[in-house]
């Protein structure tokens, strides 16, 4: 069951569009599904940085299922990030470093993601350096604060066999109140970990007939 009550990774995958990249049903599921989220809000405490300026604080939100629901971990943790750009980057590499400790490199991974300009860098990542025949339709453009988290975030999409990300919508993202609230879901980070390996294949194409007609034997008389 997913997080809160709300639909599997899988489900709200299969719901959202995939900026730049055709979602076809018979090629879109994966082998793992991660949601993230990151968020920031003006220290409570009133502390500055070095150069004088209010620090920020916030969260980074974690929730990595498999093909068939089953939750892999969840992550709430604090972070302090410059603005909630940042922030978005910080919790997809996390969320991708997190995965890639358990996951195979050829497992397919499906992305969700609620700032439409990481899903479309992501996407366009993915169509420059995955074999596609496709040119991507603009190249990719990241804030110069998020430092060196997009070169990670760009070696984890190279270190899997597919990856597309889809956008959703904030309040149907099951990281959102992970990233929103660490205070409140610090519990989550001490739920067993998990390294699953999905049960039920990726693939929809039927390549063997079912038993129904592979196994019928020739007329006797």
């Amino acid at each position: 069951m997913a997080a809160y009550g709300r639909p599997t990774l899988r489900d709200l995958f299969d719901e959202s569009p995939t900026p730049h990249i055709a979602h076809p049903p018979r090629s879109h599921h994966r082998d793992f599904y991660i949601a993230t989220d990151g968020s920031f809000r003006p220290h409570s405490g009133g502390a500055v940085g070095d150069d004088g300026s209010p620090m920020e604080e916030g969260g980074l939100g974690v929730v990595v299922e498999t093909f068939d629901g089953e939750r892999v971990v969840r992550l709430s943790v604090p972070d302090s990030s410059p603005d909630n750009n940042v922030a978005e980057y910080r919790a997809l590499h996390l969320g991708l470093d997190v995965l890639a400790a358990r996951a195979p490199t050829n497992a397919r991974i499906g992305l969700l993601i609620d700032h439409d300009q990481l899903a479309e860098n992501v996407n366009a990542e993915v169509l420059a350096t995955h074999g596609s025949a496709y040119d991507p339709p603009h190249g990719v453009s990241v804030p110069p604060s998020t430092g060196l988290h997009w070169r990670g975030i760009q070696a984890r999409i190279n270190g899997f066999g597919e990856i597309r990300a889809a956008r959703i919508s904030s309040d149907r993202n099951p990281a959102h109140p992970l990233a929103n609230a660490p205070d409140q879901y610090a519990h989550v980070n001490g739920e067993p970990d998990r390294c699953v390996v999905p049960q039920t294949t990726t693939s929809t194409d039927e390549r063997v007939p079912p038993p129904s007609r592979s196994n019928r034997g020739g007329a006797s008389d």
